[in-house]
């Protein structure tokens, strides 16, 4: 799971970073998921390593511009680059409206299918590898928030011991290396997971934006490997940010810290914090990392790999 920041401005662009768009690189699926796609994200895709042929989702958290104006021209041109099979886009109430405005104003036609799902909070998404969850979060419009789930996996079989315990390979093999309990024709009862190595544990992250502090982000980030959250404004500006649903540097942090998540990477900064005023970017940082210190504020084109986590060491089997 590779996540990489296409966008970490908030409201407007500046020369130095675009507005809202983090894409989710699945390698081993050939496939992205887009999280928001503010104006000018299909630029910011030609500019980075991201593939716009291998867009399959894409996650919208609320209907504020900087979080969808680029939507509909990045959908127009998917079809342009390489016809994918379907995309399926997750949003809040009237999303579905707003690109069918769109296509009916602009006469846009899709060569591929575009299928619109209305969010509630709970669980979006289910295959064999992933979930994806969200919550409402606390804004001036609807907003969600987003956690996808990678399954366990179960380790290595060891097909060397299974041939030293006499296991007969075929279909038996197929459902240990699951970690299921089997039965052999001799009457032993193997439990397939004491002969894999140590399995692979899930990664997740969430994603908050926009919202202020609000108990529905620390639930939906529980545990998580990797928090994304917003961090428009400096705990000095605390009073605008209640006024206008956003969040301190401070409340990212104190999220993460309730939530128990590893790392919190803040993005959505306000360009009021530019280099030369009196309150700049860093001292967003330094704030928050007095409250949670693996704190990284994150950059146009900054990319983050969420590393792999094991268990303990499974115990061997006796023969």
């Amino acid at each position: 799971m590779q996540l990489t920041f296409l966008g970490t401005s908030s409201g407007v662009p500046t020369r130095s970073r675009n507005v809202s768009s983090i894409a989710l690189r699945l390698p081993q699926r050939a496939e992205v998921w887009l999280f928001d796609c503010g104006e000018g994200t299909q630029h910011q895709i030609l500019r980075s390593d991201v593939k716009i042929s291998q867009i399959t989702r894409i996650f919208v958290t609320h209907m504020h511009g900087d979080h969808i104006y680029g939507l509909m021209g990045l959908l127009a041109s998917c079809g342009l680059a390489g016809n994918p099979s379907r995309i399926d886009i997750y949003g809040p109430p009237k999303l579905s409206d707003y690109l069918q405005a769109c296509r009916r104003y602009s006469q846009t036609h899709f060569s591929y299918p575009v299928k619109v799902h209305t969010v509630r909070p709970g669980m979006l998404f289910e295959d064999d590898n992933y979930t994806v969850h969200c919550a409402p979060l606390t804004h001036r419009v609807p907003a969600f928030g987003y956690r996808v789930s990678e399954k366990d996996k179960p380790g290595r079989f060891d097909v060397t011991r299974a041939t030293k315990l006499g296991i007969p390979s075929g279909p038996i093999y197929g459902r240990l290396k699951r970690g299921e309990v089997v039965e052999l024709p001799d009457g032993r009862i193997i439990n397939g997971t004491d002969l894999c190595g140590d399995p692979q544990v899930g990664r997740s992250f969430a994603y908050c934006t926009d919202t202020i502090y609000c108990d529905e982000a620390v639930e939906l980030a529980t545990d998580a490997d990797v928090l994304i959250h917003e961090a428009t404004f400096a705990h000095q500006d605390a009073e605008m940010a209640y006024q206008r649903l956003h969040s301190t540097s401070t409340m990212a942090a104190q999220t993460a810290l309730a939530a128990g998540v590893k790392q919190l990477i803040m993005t959505h900064f306000s360009p009021r914090y530019a280099p030369g005023n009196s309150i700049v970017l860093d001292d967003l940082l330094t704030e928050a990392q007095a409250i949670f210190p693996n704190t990284v504020m994150a950059h146009d084109f900054y990319t983050h790999t969420i590393p792999r986590r094991k268990t303990k060491q499974m115990a061997g089997v006796s023969s």
